[in-house]
């Protein structure tokens, strides 16, 4: 009997007071989530299975994976994320060092103008690139009046090199912001004290202040990981030469060539890729405590 009595809580706790099963209101949420995002997806999944010709063939990968375009593509994209995520690992903690640290009248304008940077769109900061390096921009434009010359040297901006400072610079914010979260919880009384003893402001960054910041660094640099091997706004408005990643790959198979087989096989392993570096990071994560 006092069993019953205990169980008896315990079956009614999966009810709501509506005497609704609690598993009954997961029920839209799951199918938005399905319909919205699932369901698309498993459309490009069977559609990189359905060659041209009909039926069901797996050939558009076994031609994909065998073509030089998508061996180039993905070492493109691997090497442009890769260069980029370590720009904004490296940019964004030296900058939220200054921000948090060191003060500055503007100080927190700057700290609030990181989060409004977050909703720009990529296409934003690759236009004012453009106008500030570009062929015909501003940098360009005071050389040849100040020199004479019938071009300017500032060239890069179509390169490789030019659109992994166009991702650094629009991905460097979303480093930031985890650090400065993570800075604002560091007890500058433990810095006080060690300045007070002797150490060097090295000394402090590397003892005291990056063992608080890795976590923020693992969980900013990961997103950013991500991001860039997803970027597609930023590759397309550079107009680099040469410059194929991933999702270009995608764009170029699918409206250019019309061969949608093929541009679902690229889009299916970017997913893959994206997918596994994110169960990566939270493996990651988890042991790090983060």
């Amino acid at each position: 009997m006092a069993s019953a009595a205990v169980a008896a809580p315990a079956k009614t706790a999966t009810r709501t007071r509506t005497g609704v099963p609690a598993w009954i209101w997961a029920l839209p949420p799951v199918a938005v989530l399905g319909l919205v995002f699932l369901y698309p997806l498993g459309l490009v999944v069977q559609q990189s299975f359905r060659p041209d010709t009909g039926g069901t063939s797996a050939q558009a990968y076994g031609d994909v994976f065998a073509s030089t375009a998508f061996r180039e593509a993905l070492g493109t994209t691997v090497w442009l994320a890769l260069g980029a995520t370590v720009g904004c690992l490296v940019l964004g903690f030296a900058l939220a060092l200054v921000i948090a640290f060191v003060p500055f009248p503007g100080g927190r304008a700057v700290s609030r103008f990181i989060d409004v940077f977050l909703s720009f769109p990529s296409f934003l900061i690759t236009l004012a690139l453009l106008f500030v390096y570009g062929t015909v921009g501003m940098a360009n434009g005071l050389w040849t009046g100040a020199t004479g010359a019938a071009e300017g040297p500032f060239q890069f901006l179509t390169t490789p090199w030019g659109v992994l400072l166009a991702e650094i610079t629009y991905f460097t914010p979303f480093v930031m912001r985890p650090l400065l979260a993570a800075f604002s919880g560091i007890d500058t009384g433990q810095l006080e004290v060690a300045s007070s003893l002797g150490a060097r402001p090295a000394r402090i960054v590397r003892r005291i202040i990056l063992p608080e910041a890795l976590p923020a660094l693992a969980a900013g640099g990961s997103l950013v990981l991500v991001l860039c091997l997803n970027e597609f706004g930023i590759v397309l408005f550079t107009g680099a030469k040469g410059v194929t990643t991933l999702p270009m790959l995608v764009y170029s198979k699918a409206i250019l060539e019309s061969d949608y087989p093929g541009a679902c096989v690229v889009a299916v392993v970017n997913v893959l890729i994206s997918v596994g570096l994110y169960g990566l990071y939270r493996v990651v994560s988890r042991r790090a405590g983060a």
